[in-house]
C-alpha cells in the first residue's frame, strides 16, 4: 500500500514539476507556475471598487486595460503590510467564464524563477478541512527552503471574477 501512495506522490510531483515564479508573503515563500504569469509591475494607483471584499484592492489600469487586483496578504488572512520599494503586482491569466482574464497579485516582493523537479514536491500537508488546503498544489522543497506552491486559478477563484464581474 505504501508503494501505492508513494507512485501516487511521484506522479503528482511529475505533473507539477517545472518552472514557477517564487515571491515573499511576511516570512513564508511561494511559487506560481510560471505560464500563468503575464508581467511583473511595481505597485501603482489602485482604484478602489465598493462592495467587494477586503482582499480585493480594486482595479488598475494597465496600458488601457482594467485589471482587477488582490491582496494576497489579506487573501490569506495575514496582517496587512504597508507597501514599500519591493512589493510588487504579480499579474497572471486565470481561466473566466467564458475567456482569459488577467487578475493582479499584491506580494511583498518577487523572489526569482525557480526550476522545480518532480523529486522536489510534495503534497499539500492534511490540516483538517480539504478548503484551508485547496489552493496549494504542493510543497516544493527548493534551495534548502520550503515554497508553497499556489494553483493561481483557485487563490484567483470563480468566486472573486464573479465578484467584479457584478
Amino acid at each position: 500500500m505504501e508503494a501505492v501512495n508513494v507512485a501516487q506522490n511521484l506522479g503528482q510531483g511529475a505533473e507539477l514539476a517545472g518552472k514557477y515564479l517564487t515571491f515573499s508573503l511576511g516570512n513564508e515563500g511561494y511559487g506560481v507556475g510560471i505560464l500563468s504569469v503575464r508581467e511583473i509591475i511595481g505597485v501603482m494607483e489602485i482604484t478602489a471598487v465598493p462592495h467587494t471584499p477586503s482582499y480585493i484592492r480594486g482595479v488598475i489600469n494597465l496600458r488601457g486595460k482594467v485589471i482587477p487586483v488582490l491582496d494576497l496578504r489579506l487573501k490569506f488572512s495575514m496582517n496587512h503590510k504597508e507597501y514599500d520599494e519591493r512589493t510588487c503586482i504579480i499579474v497572471v491569466e486565470v481561466q473566466g467564464q467564458t475567456a482569459p482574464v488577467q487578475v493582479g497579485m499584491v506580494v511583498d516582493s518577487v523572489s526569482e524563477v525557480l526550476n522545480i523537479a518532480a523529486g522536489e514536491i510534495e503534497p499539500p500537508p492534511s490540516l483538517g478541512s480539504s478548503s484551508e488546503t485547496e489552493n496549494i498544489l504542493g510543497m516544493a522543497k527548493a534551495k534548502g527552503e520550503v515554497k508553497i506552491l499556489l494553483d493561481v486559478d483557485k487563490v484567483v477563484g470563480e468566486g472573486i471574477l464573479q465578484q467584479l464581474a457584478s
